[in-house]
Protein backbone atom coordinates (compact mmCIF):
# COMPACT_ATOMS: atom_id res chain seq x y z
CA UNK A 1 0.00 0.00 0.00
CA UNK A 2 1.11 3.30 -0.70
CA UNK A 3 0.37 6.11 2.01
CA UNK A 4 0.64 10.00 1.32
CA UNK A 5 0.90 12.09 3.83
CA UNK A 6 0.43 15.86 3.82
CA UNK A 7 2.96 17.53 6.14
CA UNK A 8 3.31 21.40 6.81
CA UNK A 9 5.47 23.29 8.86
CA UNK A 10 4.30 25.97 10.79
CA UNK A 11 5.11 28.72 13.59
CA UNK A 12 5.95 27.02 16.83
CA UNK A 13 2.84 28.11 19.04
CA UNK A 14 5.25 29.66 22.38
CA UNK A 15 7.43 31.74 19.69
CA UNK A 16 6.00 35.29 18.98
CA UNK A 17 3.71 35.24 15.87
CA UNK A 18 3.05 37.68 13.84
CA UNK A 19 2.08 39.38 10.27
CA UNK A 20 3.59 41.14 7.18
CA UNK A 21 2.66 44.17 7.81
CA UNK A 22 2.99 45.44 4.16
CA UNK A 23 0.61 42.50 2.72
CA UNK A 24 -1.11 40.78 6.04
CA UNK A 25 0.83 37.56 5.01
CA UNK A 26 2.37 35.28 7.88
CA UNK A 27 5.76 36.10 8.92
CA UNK A 28 7.56 32.49 8.68
CA UNK A 29 10.92 34.29 9.46
CA UNK A 30 9.75 35.58 12.72
CA UNK A 31 9.88 33.06 15.16
CA UNK A 32 10.43 29.53 15.40
CA UNK A 33 9.22 27.25 12.96
CA UNK A 34 7.94 23.07 13.98
CA UNK A 35 6.48 20.12 12.20
CA UNK A 36 2.34 21.38 12.73
CA UNK A 37 1.97 18.25 16.02
CA UNK A 38 -1.30 17.03 14.12
CA UNK A 39 0.78 16.42 11.04
CA UNK A 40 2.74 14.32 13.71
CA UNK A 41 -0.18 12.45 14.46
CA UNK A 42 -1.22 12.01 10.77
CA UNK A 43 2.55 10.36 10.32
CA UNK A 44 1.86 8.34 13.01
CA UNK A 45 -1.34 6.93 11.38
CA UNK A 46 0.18 6.26 8.65
CA UNK A 47 3.32 4.53 9.78
CA UNK A 48 0.89 2.10 11.77
CA UNK A 49 -0.66 1.42 8.69
CA UNK A 50 2.60 0.80 6.86
CA UNK A 51 3.50 -1.66 9.76
CA UNK A 52 0.36 -3.46 9.85
CA UNK A 53 0.60 -3.76 5.57
CA UNK A 54 3.40 -5.71 4.77
CA UNK A 55 4.87 -3.87 1.67
CA UNK A 56 3.43 -0.76 2.09
CA UNK A 57 5.57 2.91 1.50
CA UNK A 58 4.78 6.23 3.38
CA UNK A 59 5.60 8.96 0.96
CA UNK A 60 5.32 13.09 2.45
CA UNK A 61 4.31 16.26 0.72
CA UNK A 62 5.01 19.02 1.72
CA UNK A 63 4.77 22.78 0.43
CA UNK A 64 6.57 25.74 1.53
CA UNK A 65 9.74 27.66 1.86
CA UNK A 66 13.48 26.40 1.60
CA UNK A 67 13.19 25.84 5.06
CA UNK A 68 10.35 23.19 5.17
CA UNK A 69 12.95 20.81 5.25
CA UNK A 70 13.51 21.01 8.58
CA UNK A 71 9.91 19.66 9.15
CA UNK A 72 9.72 16.97 6.31
CA UNK A 73 13.27 15.84 7.87
CA UNK A 74 11.64 15.12 11.57
CA UNK A 75 8.97 13.65 9.87
CA UNK A 76 11.31 10.89 8.07
CA UNK A 77 13.20 10.35 10.90
CA UNK A 78 10.34 9.13 12.30
CA UNK A 79 9.86 6.36 9.85
CA UNK A 80 8.31 8.05 6.44
CA UNK A 81 10.42 6.53 3.48
CA UNK A 82 10.55 9.61 0.96
CA UNK A 83 9.55 12.91 0.54
CA UNK A 84 8.21 15.63 -2.25
CA UNK A 85 8.50 18.94 -1.53
CA UNK A 86 6.59 21.66 -3.61
CA UNK A 87 9.36 25.23 -3.10
CA UNK A 88 8.46 27.79 -5.45
CA UNK A 89 8.56 31.66 -4.19
CA UNK A 90 5.10 31.92 -6.82
CA UNK A 91 3.31 30.02 -3.87
CA UNK A 92 3.89 32.91 -1.38
CA UNK A 93 0.52 34.09 0.02
CA UNK A 94 -1.27 31.58 -1.88
CA UNK A 95 -5.26 30.88 0.19
CA UNK A 96 -6.44 27.93 0.86
CA UNK A 97 -7.94 27.01 -2.25
CA UNK A 98 -4.94 27.69 -4.70
CA UNK A 99 -3.00 25.54 -1.68
CA UNK A 100 -5.13 22.61 -2.02
CA UNK A 101 -4.70 22.79 -6.04
CA UNK A 102 -0.91 22.61 -5.71
CA UNK A 103 -0.63 19.93 -3.14
CA UNK A 104 -2.57 18.08 -5.28
CA UNK A 105 -0.83 18.60 -8.53
CA UNK A 106 2.54 17.61 -5.77
CA UNK A 107 0.85 14.33 -5.04
CA UNK A 108 0.10 13.70 -9.11
CA UNK A 109 3.82 13.34 -9.50
CA UNK A 110 3.91 10.70 -6.97
CA UNK A 111 2.13 7.70 -9.43
CA UNK A 112 -0.11 5.77 -8.00
CA UNK A 113 -1.13 5.71 -4.19
CA UNK A 114 -3.54 4.08 -2.20
CA UNK A 115 -4.01 6.58 0.68
CA UNK A 116 -4.15 10.22 1.84
CA UNK A 117 -3.51 10.83 5.34
CA UNK A 118 -3.78 14.36 6.70
CA UNK A 119 -4.58 16.80 9.56
CA UNK A 120 -7.30 17.90 10.30
CA UNK A 121 -6.04 21.77 10.56
CA UNK A 122 -3.27 23.17 10.55
CA UNK A 123 -2.20 25.13 13.57
CA UNK A 124 -1.74 28.36 11.63
CA UNK A 125 -4.43 28.95 9.57
CA UNK A 126 -7.03 26.83 10.80
CA UNK A 127 -9.07 27.15 7.66
CA UNK A 128 -10.00 22.79 8.06
CA UNK A 129 -10.79 22.24 4.65
CA UNK A 130 -7.61 21.53 3.03
CA UNK A 131 -8.13 17.95 3.26
CA UNK A 132 -11.09 18.20 2.02
CA UNK A 133 -10.46 20.34 -0.64
CA UNK A 134 -7.33 17.85 -1.80
CA UNK A 135 -10.05 15.18 -2.38
CA UNK A 136 -12.52 17.12 -4.58
CA UNK A 137 -9.71 18.43 -6.62
CA UNK A 138 -8.52 14.66 -6.93
CA UNK A 139 -11.75 13.36 -7.55
CA UNK A 140 -11.58 11.09 -3.82
CA UNK A 141 -13.99 10.49 -1.04
CA UNK A 142 -13.26 12.73 2.02
CA UNK A 143 -13.10 10.49 5.46
CA UNK A 144 -12.54 13.64 8.31
CA UNK A 145 -12.23 13.60 11.91
CA UNK A 146 -11.03 10.21 12.15
CA UNK A 147 -10.55 9.18 15.37
CA UNK A 148 -9.54 5.26 13.86
CA UNK A 149 -8.64 4.29 10.60
CA UNK A 150 -8.45 0.70 9.55
CA UNK A 151 -8.10 -0.61 6.37
CA UNK A 152 -9.05 -4.36 4.70
CA UNK A 153 -8.62 -4.97 1.46
CA UNK A 154 -9.12 -2.24 -1.29
CA UNK A 155 -11.37 -0.60 1.45
CA UNK A 156 -11.07 2.00 4.07
CA UNK A 157 -12.82 2.18 7.28
CA UNK A 158 -12.88 5.46 9.40
CA UNK A 159 -14.27 6.12 13.27
CA UNK A 160 -15.09 9.73 12.76
CA UNK A 161 -15.61 11.60 16.09
CA UNK A 162 -17.34 15.51 16.54
CA UNK A 163 -18.98 17.30 18.58
CA UNK A 164 -22.00 15.83 17.16
CA UNK A 165 -21.31 12.26 18.37
CA UNK A 166 -19.46 9.13 16.84
CA UNK A 167 -19.98 7.38 13.25
CA UNK A 168 -18.60 5.18 11.18
CA UNK A 169 -17.76 5.85 7.53
CA UNK A 170 -16.24 3.62 4.57
CA UNK A 171 -14.93 3.73 1.25
CA UNK A 172 -13.06 2.10 -1.59
CA UNK A 173 -9.29 2.79 -2.18
CA UNK A 174 -7.87 5.08 -2.70
CA UNK A 175 -9.37 7.89 -0.85
CA UNK A 176 -8.54 11.00 1.54
CA UNK A 177 -8.38 10.76 5.21
CA UNK A 178 -8.05 13.55 7.76
CA UNK A 179 -7.78 12.44 11.62
CA UNK A 180 -8.28 14.35 14.44
CA UNK A 181 -5.47 14.92 17.64
CA UNK A 182 -7.57 11.73 19.37
CA UNK A 183 -6.06 9.29 16.72
CA UNK A 184 -3.03 8.81 18.21
CA UNK A 185 0.05 9.91 20.73
CA UNK A 186 2.97 10.17 17.80
CA UNK A 187 6.54 8.38 18.21
CA UNK A 188 9.50 10.13 18.94
CA UNK A 189 12.50 10.09 16.45
CA UNK A 190 15.38 7.58 17.38
CA UNK A 191 18.66 8.29 16.86
CA UNK A 192 19.04 5.71 14.64
CA UNK A 193 15.55 7.47 12.65
CA UNK A 194 17.26 10.92 13.00
CA UNK A 195 20.37 9.49 11.14
CA UNK A 196 18.67 7.37 8.59
CA UNK A 197 16.35 10.64 7.56
CA UNK A 198 19.49 11.91 6.44
CA UNK A 199 19.64 10.06 3.57
CA UNK A 200 16.41 9.53 2.36
CA UNK A 201 15.35 10.87 -0.31
CA UNK A 202 13.83 14.13 -0.55
CA UNK A 203 12.85 15.39 -4.27
CA UNK A 204 12.05 19.29 -3.82
CA UNK A 205 10.37 20.50 -7.00
CA UNK A 206 9.02 23.85 -8.39
CA UNK A 207 5.55 24.74 -10.10
CA UNK A 208 6.64 23.97 -13.87
CA UNK A 209 7.55 20.74 -12.40
CA UNK A 210 4.29 19.84 -11.15
CA UNK A 211 2.64 21.38 -13.84
CA UNK A 212 1.19 24.32 -12.06
CA UNK A 213 1.04 27.93 -13.78
CA UNK A 214 2.17 30.24 -11.94
CA UNK A 215 -1.39 32.45 -12.73
CA UNK A 216 -2.84 29.68 -10.61
CA UNK A 217 -1.41 30.32 -7.33
CA UNK A 218 0.19 33.16 -4.85
CA UNK A 219 -0.91 36.56 -3.33
CA UNK A 220 -1.79 38.35 -6.34
CA UNK A 221 -4.52 35.76 -7.39
CA UNK A 222 -5.80 34.82 -4.28
CA UNK A 223 -9.59 34.42 -3.92
CA UNK A 224 -9.08 35.79 -0.65
CA UNK A 225 -7.40 38.53 1.79
CA UNK A 226 -6.29 40.25 5.05
CA UNK A 227 -7.97 43.83 4.33
CA UNK A 228 -6.57 44.83 7.82
CA UNK A 229 -4.75 43.77 10.93
CA UNK A 230 -3.14 44.80 14.55
CA UNK A 231 -1.18 43.44 16.92
CA UNK A 232 -3.14 41.65 19.79
CA UNK A 233 -3.13 44.19 22.88
CA UNK A 234 -1.22 44.05 25.81
CA UNK A 235 -2.49 41.96 28.93
CA UNK A 236 -3.80 44.65 31.41
CA UNK A 237 -3.41 44.72 35.09
CA UNK A 238 -6.19 42.36 36.46
CA UNK A 239 -9.06 44.40 38.81
CA UNK A 240 -8.49 44.25 42.57
CA UNK A 241 -11.20 43.56 44.80
CA UNK A 242 -10.97 44.39 48.82
CA UNK A 243 -13.09 42.43 50.58
CA UNK A 244 -14.52 44.51 53.10
CA UNK A 245 -17.81 42.13 53.80
CA UNK A 246 -19.32 43.05 50.29
CA UNK A 247 -16.73 41.16 48.11
CA UNK A 248 -19.18 38.98 46.57
CA UNK A 249 -21.57 42.18 45.31
CA UNK A 250 -18.60 43.36 43.54
CA UNK A 251 -17.48 40.53 41.94
CA UNK A 252 -20.96 39.71 40.55
CA UNK A 253 -21.45 43.51 39.54
CA UNK A 254 -17.99 42.98 37.61
CA UNK A 255 -19.52 40.13 36.08
CA UNK A 256 -22.70 41.95 35.00
CA UNK A 257 -20.43 44.48 33.30
CA UNK A 258 -19.02 41.95 31.68
CA UNK A 259 -21.64 40.11 30.49
CA UNK A 260 -20.59 36.98 31.66
CA UNK A 261 -24.05 36.63 34.34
Amino acid sequence: MNIVVLVKQVPDTYSERKLNASDGTLDREAGDAVLDEINERAVEAALQLKEANDGSEVTLVAMGPDRTTDAIRKALSMGADKAVHLSDEALRGSDAVQTARALAKAIGTIGDFDLVIAGNEASDGRSGAIPAMVADVLGLPALTHAREITVEGGSLTVKRETDDGVTFLSADLPAVVSVSEKINEPRYPSFKGIMAAKKKPVSTITLADAGIDASEVGLANALSSVTSASPKPPKSAGEKVEDEGDGGAKIAAYLVAQKLI
